[in-house]
């Protein structure tokens, strides 16, 4: 645990040595990413304007809704997307091998050799529509409320890193994967918006299968005193459940995809 005190630091602060040495690009990249988000949340903001409200949700709740699911993204994909996305590369390349004669674990090399620090923009614009939308939505904040809240929060990221970890990991058994972040993706994008404007089916299919509801909209809609379509009284205790139980799903699949790697020549 000491030796992982000291190599960790080290880990991050050699990647984003790496990644500012071009500070200009890595700006513009920052920017270039608040910019996209910044124009698609004003779009939505406009369309609600028109229209009032979007599934019983009304502009402030919708910002809070949608800053939520950017700050969870990112900060859990800060800690796992580009690094398992470069899977398919290690594997076919071979550098994987070199990865697993490392004296560090396997799994925490990967993260904290390329932690993302391209997920600035994202934050600064995820923490500022947030702290607008607190103001504007009536929320009875207490100690306790806040823990819960950080907790769901944090819970929500371990299930962006939990299935891109997973994603990733599915690489050493079939070498690509990588188009499975489609699939993911996909998902990601109606996690945005509440899951009641969508047909039950998926409902249900974002809640189980394809846990990304657990993102966004089932802490959000608590902490705004909503009901939580199929959940009920259970959906506090399943936001914050829903992100440890992701990560021990995701441990169990990185730790049988790495018995089971044999190169990407079989």
């Amino acid at each position: 645990m000491t030796r992982l005190r000291v190599i960790i630091p080290a880990l991050v602060r050699t990647f984003i040595k790496s990644k500012t040495e071009y500070p200009g690009a890595m700006i513009l990249g920052w920017l270039s990413q608040f910019a996209a988000y910044g124009s698609m949340y004003t779009a939505i903001s406009l369309i609600l304007a028109r229209f009032g409200a979007l599934g019983g949700w009304i502009w402030p709740e919708m910002a809070l809704l949608l800053s939520f699911h950017l700050l969870a993204y990112s900060l859990g994909a800060s800690l796992s997307f580009v690094q398992f996305r470069e899977m398919e590369e290690k594997v076919r390349m071979g550098t994987m091998d070199a990865i697993l004669v490392k004296p560090i674990g396997v799994w925490t090399y990967i993260v904290f050799s390329g932690l993302n620090i391209g997920y600035a923009g994202h934050i600064v614009l995820a923490v500022g529509l947030m702290g607008w939308a607190l103001t504007q939505v009536d929320i009875a904040w207490t100690p306790l409320a806040l823990l819960l809240f950080l907790g769901c929060l944090f819970s929500a990221a371990m299930i962006v890193a939990a299935v891109m970890t997973m994603i990733g990991a599915t690489a050493l058994i079939w070498v690509k994967s990588n188009h499975l972040y489609q699939i993911f993706f996909g998902f990601w994008e109606l996690a945005r918006y509440p899951l009641t404007i969508f047909p039950l089916p998926l409902q249900v299919l974002m809640l189980s299968v394809a846990p990304l509801g657990f993102m966004s909209y089932v802490p959000v809609a608590v902490f705004l005193g909503k009901d939580v379509a199929l959940l009920g009284a259970w959906a506090g205790p399943a936001a914050l459940l829903a992100g440890p139980l992701a990560a021990g799903l995701a441990m169990l699949h990185w730790r049988y995809c790495l018995r089971n790697y044999q190169g990407a020549g079989g």
